[in-house]
């Protein structure tokens, strides 16, 4: 087990699939205590019987609704009195192009991908301010840095995360917290099964069936961030499939 993130406690968005399902894992086997969060809650009880934890540690959240994210924090603390790290890691890609105008769907990926976020930091940060300790992880995107026809809004909303996140690094200095933005690729995920559009659909399907890595990919990142001494505090973390060029 890392020393550094045994016993720590973590906080997961999105927990219930993919990135997050897959960072909880690890997490646990590294000897962290996970607090996981996430609308499907029988999702999240399976992963939590397969990982032998308390469905105590499980939240229902929807992270568009500030007081259930407020709760879900607070939860944490209530079950162990502190949170080390949240990794705000729920989100939404409904790629399609603009002049498809689908107006609920630009709605839906602000609300998710950029409010979750500020309401994941806002809830947590009076908690790690009073501990003058913490780390707060967002997760951006490839698309964050690079725009395609049929991402723009999700290209958008995650390269707000990385504004955010940036601001939130220089503001929490005083506190001792730390903060990460990771960026990742292609990496199999349940993202594109939220996308729509037919044509863009099928695109983004025979994208990631060519190029997506394991989730694994994205948990060993986490780690990474996390794990690293207490003066350390690792900014970015931008990362591709070797064979994806975009």
């Amino acid at each position: 087990m890392n020393q550094q993130i045994e016993n720590k406690v973590v906080v997961i968005t999105g927990a219930s699939s993919g990135l997050g399902a897959e960072t909880a894992r690890h997490l646990v086997k590294a000897g962290a205590k996970v607090v996981l969060a996430a609308r499907r809650m029988e999702r999240l009880e399976a992963l939590a019987d397969e990982l032998a934890m308390s469905h105590q540690a499980l939240v229902q959240t929807d992270v568009t609704d500030n007081q259930q994210v407020e709760a879900l924090i607070q939860q944490a603390v209530s079950l162990y009195g502190r949170v080390d790290v949240l990794l705000n890691n729920a989100g939404l890609m409904p790629h399609s192009l603009l002049e498809k105008r689908k107006l609920k769907e630009w709605e839906q990926m602000i609300d998710v991908n950029i409010k979750g976020v500020l309401y994941g930091i806002g809830a947590v940060l009076p908690v790690m301010q009073a501990q003058k300790s913490g780390h707060i992880i967002n997760v951006s995107s490839v698309a964050g840095h690079k725009v395609r026809p049929g991402s723009t809004i999700y290209s958008a909303t995650k390269h707000a995360v990385r504004v955010i996140s940036e601001g939130l690094r220089q503001e929490v200095k005083p506190y001792n917290i730390r903060t990460t933005i990771i960026s990742p690729g292609a990496v199999q995920s349940e993202l594109p099964d939220s996308i729509t559009d037919p044509e863009t659909a099928k695109a983004t399907k025979a994208f990631y069936d060519n190029y997506a890595i394991g989730a694994d990919a994205f948990a060993r990142a986490v780690l990474y961030a996390i794990g690293q001494p207490s003066e350390v505090d690792i900014n970015e973390i931008l990362f591709r499939p070797t064979a994806q060029e975009y």
